[in-house]
Parts: C-alpha cells; structure tokens; sequence
C-alpha cells in the first residue's frame, strides 16, 4: 500500500504572508532593573517586546534561530467569547493559518533539545494537535497534560468544563528525552520510604515483593525465614524475583522479612538510589498546578489590588511545571502571548531567561507592573515561597520598529521618514541576511555575513569616483554589498562590490505597511466565499486577541 501523507486542510491554507524582518527599538524609559544584585545569577538581559506577535517572532528569528530551550503559549482558544482584554473567537480556517505561521517560526527558534507547551481547550485541542503533528511530526509529540483549571462545577452548562489541554511537542524527541528533568519528590512522596528497621543506608521502599499470578517454575523456589519458617508461593503464584537477584540482595542485607523475621520477604529500594525526582505524570490537579481562580484570587488580586486581573490568568504553579521538566538555570524561555506576564514573572523567579511578546495595552497596565514586583522582591505570591524568591535581575523593554518602506503621496514605496541612518543600516543588515555591527574603523562596515563579507548602507547617489573609492578600500579577498539610493557607471566593474538600490532591491520581499497580523475579531474581513481563491489579506488581518498566561 502506498504510503499518504495525511494533513489538515483548512481554506486559506496555502496563502502565507511575506513577513518583513522588523528591528527592535529599545525604550530605556520602560526598562527595569534592580537597584543591586541580590545574587550573583541575577539576569538583566531579558526582554519584553510590545508589538504584534507574529511580526515580533520574525524580528527574532535571526538572532534567536536554533536557541530557544522551552516556548509556553497560551493563545487565544477561539472560543466566541469576549474578554476584557482580548475578543477571543475567529473564523476556524483564519485561526489554523494565523497559528500555523506563528508555529512554523517558533519551531525554528527552538534548540534541537527544546520544546513547545501550549495551552487549549476542546474548541480548537484536537486541530490544533494535528497541526502540531504537521509542523512538528508526530514521532516529536510527548504528551498532552489535563490541568484542572477549575476545582468548581458550573451548572449553566450541558457539561462543566473542569480541565483545559495542555499539548507538548519536542524539536528533537530523540534528544529531548535524555535531557528531560524529573519533577522533585512531593513531601507525600518522600513519606513513603520508610526505615522501620533502622538501616544506616537509609529510608527504602518496597521494590520486588510479594507474589505474583505469572512467573516461570524457577520462581517458586522456597525461602527460608529468619524465624525458621519455610515459604514458598501459593499454588498458582510466583515470587516476583528470581532466586539469583533474592541470594544477592539477602547477601547485601537487603531484604525485610518483617519486626519479627517471620513476614514474607520484602526486598528493598533505598531513595538515595533513585533517580533524583519522579516521572512527570499528564494529570496536573489543581492541588499541584493551581487554576484559574487561585491565580486570580490568591495572587494577581494581592499583587496588583488597582488593576483588574484577567479571567482566567494562569497560575505561576502550572508554568513552573513546564520550566521544571523542560529547562535548567540560564536557558532562554519564550511566550509571545504574554497577556499578564505570568511566564516572564516566574522564568524570572526560577533563574531562567525569557522574552515575552504581547500587543495590547495591558503590556504596560499589567505586565511592567508585575514585573517591577518581581524584581523588587516585592512578590511573595506564586511560586515565589517555593524558590525562595528575594529579587533582582531586570529587563529590556523594546517596540517593533515601524515598516521599513511605506508609500508617499503618489503611492510611490519610500523609505519610512521615521528611519534615521542607523535603523536604516540594521533593517537592511537584517533584510539581507547581514549581522548589523558597524565597525569604527571604516565607515563603509555596517555589517557583516562572514569574516570577509561587509555591507554598506546609504542613502547617497554614488559616482562612479566613489564606488572606485570603495572597491580599492575593500581590496583583494573581501567583498562588499552597497546598498544606495542610486549610483552612476557599471557596477560590474568592480569584481569585490555588489551593487543594489534602496528601495527597488526590497520591494518584492515582503508586505511593506502591514503592521497587524493578530487575531483580534474586530479587524477580521469576510470569509472568502468558496468559489473564490482567497484574497491573502484576507488570512492574516486582526488585532492582537492577547492572553490569559
């Protein structure tokens, strides 16, 4: 039988939009940081981004490709329900393109040992889970956690919705299990070893034990008791050890034959042989990873007691978790649905970089507020007890420039009079695939691709005099790609330039103006009527719908 490649199709599937590789502008007004260091890992070189999401992951996209250890989303859930925050609900085929172009980008930012968490109900879950099989492939699916987000029982509803999904994939699943962190022992878990024998070894647990339906005939040898008793299995049972890994343990004093010497025997599993920790499980109660309410009631209310919390935010509890098995101290953590900041506010508690994305204005009502908390030492809700949180560290705050090219009067494409020399020079360098480092030795450096090969950006017309100028400074075994508003004579003449005009040379690379591509309700155009190949602008339009992380 043939083998078929089996993936969801939705209409509007095969138009994608052509993304313009934004820079960043940093606000030093909106950054923050502690006044001292309050440990010697602090970390101050986080990042907040506001601006629409997708074009934020592109913006990072060069810089970040292949370095990203953990990404936790929560996107909006395309319920048809209006929030205070964000309107949640879009036509179904719009939602699987505009979260199939964030998932495409974010795969790439993942390190070959990272992985995705999103958040989900059963709206979009299943869809979603088959998209992720496409974008991620099916062999990198982990597993999909139950987190009961609401320990209530709602009676206005066919059916009360206790639990949303939580969907892991990995970039490399092969690789992502061995770096896989367990969870650390719950004090109910460490309660279960025991010593009531005083072994100076310490605290066991009861491995092999016991008798069993199956078995072979060598495991139902007999035993004899420290009592004198002989045992051996009733009929039909089997001793749950073979007889070799029974001597050897009796031999090591490893064997628990009751108070008395006369219990059938019990051989032992110390907890310092264990593995440091327990397999994460994929039921996550409230009791373990908070919900909903205890995020709102107990935390963000106390927190920021003049701002009105989201509806439904995510407790610190459920991110903890995630960053618990995924990562480690130091590794770099990505949400760009930030809604109120609640993954950047505990990847910042526990050690861990982030950056965080998020368009609407509750990035500066909820978000910085929050986090001015955190690195003031002044939160003590979340997790903040549990990692023994102080303060500290800090974060930058940038925008999403505006469009490189925008139209004049004429409907003419134009560079944007908001660009001075320097963004102008590093949204070039990122354009062409340049890393923007201008160089104070020769002014014609703005960037560069390799050890010996330079870009140069300007708005000049350049003479032939000046381009002879540039070829002889370049010299032998280097080359360089001006970038200019024009230029006068054959270009070709110089063997180490590449000439190319601004703007004509990026006209044709991406949707210049298009600064919305988020999935707010309010913007959305008609649906494309079937007979009709869709109109791309009709994909990607909409405002940020934000989140509830």
């Amino acid at each position: 039988m043939k083998n078929t490649k089996l993936e969801l199709t939705w209409i509007g599937k095969d138009a994608r939009p052509k993304l313009e590789p934004r820079i960043l502008l940093g606000d030093p007004e909106k950054s923050y940081h502690a006044k001292h260091r309050v440990t010697s890992a602090d970390i101050f070189d986080n990042q907040l981004i506001f601006g629409d999401n997708l074009l934020a992951l592109k913006a990072l996209e060069q810089d970040y490709s292949g370095k990203v250890k953990c990404v936790f989303i929560d996107p909006p859930y395309n319920t048809g329900s209006a929030f205070t925050h964000y309107d949640d609900g879009v036509e179904h085929s719009i939602w699987l393109s505009l979260i199939r172009d964030r998932l495409e980008i974010i795969r790439r930012l993942l390190s070959e040992d990272g992985s995705l968490w999103i958040t989900i109900d059963d709206n979009e879950a299943h869809y979603l889970k088959v998209l992720c099989d496409e974008i991620f492939g099916r062999s990198n699916f982990v597993a999909t956690f139950a987190w009961e987000k609401d320990k209530g029982r709602r009676n206005d509803t066919d059916i009360s919705s206790a639990h949303d999904h939580v969907l892991l994939y990995a970039k490399n699943r092969d690789i992502w299990r061995k770096i896989r962190n367990p969870l650390p022992r719950t004090d109910a878990q460490k309660a279960r070893y025991r010593n009531p024998d005083n072994d100076p070894r310490g605290p066991w647990l009861q491995g092999d034990n016991g008798t069993a339906k199956s078995g072979s005939e060598g495991a139902r040898f007999p035993i004899t008791l420290p009592s004198g008793r002989v045992v051996v299995p009733p009929s039909g049972n089997y001793w749950r050890f073979s007889v070799t890994n029974f001597e050897q343990a009796r031999a090591e004093g490893r064997v628990y034959f009751g108070a008395n010497g006369d219990g059938l025997p019990i051989i032992k599993r110390y907890i310092s042989e264990v593995q440091d920790g327990v397999v994460p499980r994929t039921w996550w109660p409230a009791e373990e990873a908070g919900s909903n309410q205890s995020a709102k009631r107990d935390h963000l209310r106390k927190l920021l007691p003049d701002i009105e919390p989201f509806a439904t935010p995510k407790p610190e509890e459920l991110l903890k978790l995630a960053l618990q098995i995924s990562t480690n101290p130091g590794d770099l953590v990505l949400d760009s649905f930030a809604g109120s900041g609640t993954t950047g506010a505990v990847a910042h508690k526990m050690g861990r970089r982030w950056i965080m994305v998020e368009l609407g204005e509750h990035c500066h009502t909820h978000i910085i507020p929050r986090l001015k908390k955190v690195i003031n030492g002044e939160d003590q809700g979340g997790i903040s007890e549990a990692v023994n949180w102080k303060g500290g560290g800090g974060f930058r705050y940038y925008r999403l420039a505006p469009s490189l090219l925008q139209q004049d009067r004429w409907g003419q494409w134009v560079i944007n009079k908001d660009y001075n020399a320097e963004m102008l020079a590093a949204a070039i360098c990122k354009l062409e695939g340049f890393t923007y480092a201008p160089s104070d030795a020769h002014y014609w450096q703005h960037g560069k691709s390799t050890e010996n090969d330079f870009i140069y950006v300007t708005t000049q017309s350049l003479t032939p005099e000046q381009l002879q100028a540039l070829s002889d400074e370049v010299g032998e075994g280097r080359s360089l790609l001006v970038c200019c508003s024009a230029f006068r004579g054959d270009a070709n003449r110089y063997p180490n330039l590449t000439v190319k005009k601004i703007p004509k040379m990026v006209l044709s690379r991406c949707e210049w103006g298009h600064d919305d591509y988020s999935l707010n309700v309010e913007n959305l155009p008609q649906a494309p009527k079937p007979q009709t190949a869709p109109q791309q602008s009709s994909l990607f339009a909409g405002d940020d719908a934000g989140s509830e992380a």
